[in-house]
């Protein structure tokens, strides 16, 4: 066994994942696997800079990580930092800032890469279910961007597009500095048409409607996963591997975009931090199930940052 650390730094969070990997058998041990949001990507989108907060916010998540481990005793580490980080004009602060905390720069990866960190992770388990049907369309939307990866046993072709929970939230959902509560018709056809912008642009080179099973990564599917189980919190194991029908994410959907924040508050297994981002997200999720005409969505909790773990051990 290895023993390793990967430090996934994204547009909406920051996430670690310390865990022992077996490289020639494939198995892969969690010790500690967490989750903050600090919205690194806060206004990225309309100055082009990493906001002074969400860096310090960024930073005091980075220094909690660093005494995790040291407490673990990885024996290595990877820290790679995706959209927000490498869209940003001052980046050389975030890359400053986590070498004095962490000792390791931050790679700041392509799309591509990102995409095939992404099928790694969440498909090295899948590969013994004689169920499900390949070709996969893994599908991870971020805050900033959404990654379309389509692959049997390795990658055959990937995209990164720039359509994220946050990056929409915030190009469509916000006036006046304040996230309409709930959103306009308008508001939700425009974010609408964007998404199906993007979702263009990504069957340029990769064949969406090919994937006989979609494969949904990170925090929004996983809360819409959370959602139409309606548990009482979040709960990994639960979510990790269950399905979700079209019909469900299209009412779990419409119900986000004409909710007020409080009611959304208020779901049990919401993070805090997604309240406002999580209509946005779940939107993407619809418009990429019914372009691809996919009748359910296989959630997993084991994405990027898995993908980054077996790529350091």
């Amino acid at each position: 066994m290895i023993r390793v650390a990967a430090v996934d730094c994204g547009t909406n969070s920051i996430r670690l994942l310390v865990a022992d990997c077996e490289p020639e058998t494939g198995e892969l041990v969690d010790l500690d696997r967490r989750m903050t949001i600090v919205r690194l990507g806060q206004g990225v989108d309309r100055t082009g800079r990493l906001a002074p907060e969400a860096l310090e916010r960024t930073f005091a998540a980075c220094r909690e990580y660093a005494e995790v481990i040291k407490e673990h005793g990885a024996e290595r580490l990877r820290f790679v930092a995706t959209s927000a980080s490498r869209d940003a004009e001052n980046r050389d602060e975030f890359v400053r800032g986590v070498l004095d905390i962490l000792g390791v720069e931050p790679e700041v990866i392509s799309g591509d890469q990102e995409a095939e960190f992404s099928f790694t992770g969440a498909t090295k388990e899948l590969k013994g279910s004689d169920h499900l049907a390949r070709p996969y369309l893994v599908v991870d939307i971020g805050g900033g961007s959404t990654e379309f990866v389509v692959g049997d046993d390795h990658v055959r072709a990937a995209r990164s597009v720039d359509v994220g929970c946050v990056r929409m939230t915030e190009r469509h959902l916000v006036r006046d500095g304040v996230v309409s509560d709930p959103p306009t018709d308008a508001q939700i056809a425009a974010m609408r048409a964007d998404i199906e912008a993007a979702l263009d642009l990504a069957e340029e080179t990769v064949p969406l409607r090919e994937a006989r099973t979609l494969v949904g990564l990170a925090g929004s599917v996983t809360t819409v996963s959370a959602i139409a189980q309606e548990l009482p919190e979040y709960d990994s194991q639960a979510i990790h591997h269950s399905r979700v029908s079209h019909d469900r994410v299209r009412e779990i959907t419409d119900w986000l975009l004409h909710s007020t924040h409080a009611e959304r508050a208020a779901v049990p297994s919401m993070h805090p931090g997604r309240v406002d981002v999580i209509a946005a997200g779940a939107l993407v999720l619809l418009s990429i199930m019914e372009r691809i005409g996919a009748e359910e969505v296989v959630v997993s909790e084991h994405d990027i940052l898995d993908g980054i773990a077996w790529s350091v051990a």
